[in-house]
């Protein structure tokens, strides 16, 4: 299994501080790139208002993590983790079906998307 990685880049030391409308904002001007992010250990942060659209967070880690009202649909989550997270109101991809990410809550295992 892959640890969580606590990635050394100002985009994601931006999210570790829960500075989420900054975070936005440099996202919104181009500079997030991809796979600045991707396995990154989000546990127990707060990130509502995240613009999660587009972003490469496959293998994350957001146990605990705040995360209500977050769209996730064109967000690569593949290997992600969602055990005890807030996670109401969010909008997953279509591929994960509810029980994946009820078992990625429950138990802490990993979502896997499946083909239509």
């Amino acid at each position: 299994m892959t640890k969580p990685i606590v990635h050394n880049n100002p985009y994601y030391a931006l999210l570790r501080s829960e500075r989420v409308a900054e975070f936005n904002q440099r996202k919104a001007r181009g500079e997030v790139k991809e796979n600045m992010l991707r396995g990154g250990d989000f546990r127990g942060l707060d990130l509502r208002e995240l613009d999660a659209s587009g972003l490469d967070l496959r293998d994350a880690y957001f146990r605990g993590a705040d995360l209500r009202g977050v769209d996730f649909r064109n967000t690569q989550l593949e290997g992600a983790s969602f055990c005890q997270a807030h996670i109401s109101g969010c909008f997953f991809p279509a591929e994960i079906p509810a029980t994946e990410l009820r078992l990625s809550f429950d138990l802490g295992i990993r979502v896997r998307y499946f083909s239509k």
